[in-house]
């Protein structure tokens, strides 16, 4: 799906410039499920905004699907985002002034088709992520968790084939971390491909591959030898409702 050749992403010029991406090559097969994981300034989400074709490298070449995305068109670039990539956030990014399924459905704005269709796939999506019994509460009136799982139902009503997410379980409490995260478990065993960025490696524990971040470059690429099931420590936290994220497991 993507290959990354001598990535570099600079700011500023000369030798007071900041290499947030500093030289970086990586391949992502479909179907997979990565983190990059690193502490802030590493680099992570810069790498995430190039795979999403929302910023452009300095240098070295991201290939997705065989195809520059820094000679790709705007034009093509737009249509990708739109129907290829969804994208999670960790600020959520909902419409307060929306209910739950219009949130959803703003996503399907620049697409053709009915009204009637376009609510009747965001309901679905949203009994997809358990929150069909709150498509008229707006923003305020959700949780944290319940929030980010409309951000994630928005981002999976195009149909995309890759979801992208940067630090999406930053904001959530330990339980609602694992529940987002067997919600991704389930998407990926879907045959969707995730990426994911974020600074916890307790979260990172539950791709398939983790890909360590520092200072912009990539330490390690490596297998997750002992990847955690987020559905049994769901089940273990339902049994000791006072055990965390750390020892659920």
């Amino acid at each position: 799906m993507y290959e990354l050749h001598d990535v570099v992403k600079s700011y500023g010029q000369g030798a007071a410039a900041l290499h947030a991406v500093d030289g970086n090559s990586l391949s992502i097969n479909a179907g997979e499920f990565v983190v990059v994981e690193g502490p802030s300034g590493s680099g992570k989400s810069t790498l995430l905004q190039m795979l999403g074709a929302l910023d452009r490298p300095t240098a070295g070449s991201v290939l997705f699907e065989g195809n520059d995305l820094a000679l790709m068109p705007d034009r093509q670039l737009a249509a990708l985002r739109l129907r290829t990539f969804g994208f999670v956030f960790q600020q959520f990014n909902l419409v307060p002034t929306l209910t739950a399924v219009e949130n959803i459905e703003a996503a399907l704005a620049p697409l053709s088709g009915s009204r009637r269709k376009k609510h009747e796939r965001a309901m679905r999506l949203l009994n997809g992520v358990g929150l069909a019994d709150r498509a008229t509460h707006l923003p305020s009136q959700l949780s944290g968790g319940e929030q980010q799982r409309v951000a994630i139902a928005r981002a999976l009503v195009t149909e995309p084939t890759l979801l992208l997410a940067d630090e999406p379980t930053g904001n959530l409490d330990s339980r609602t971390t694992i529940e987002v995260m067997a919600l991704f478990q389930a998407l990926n065993e879907q045959g969707i491909t995730i990426v994911i960025v974020t600074h916890e490696p307790d979260v990172a524990q539950y791709a398939k591959r983790i890909i360590e971040m520092r200072d912009g470059r990539i330490l390690r690429d490596h297998p997750v030898m002992d990847r955690r099931d987020a559905a049994a420590d769901l089940a273990t936290l339902d049994t000791d409702p006072n055990d965390s994220l750390e020892n659920a497991a």
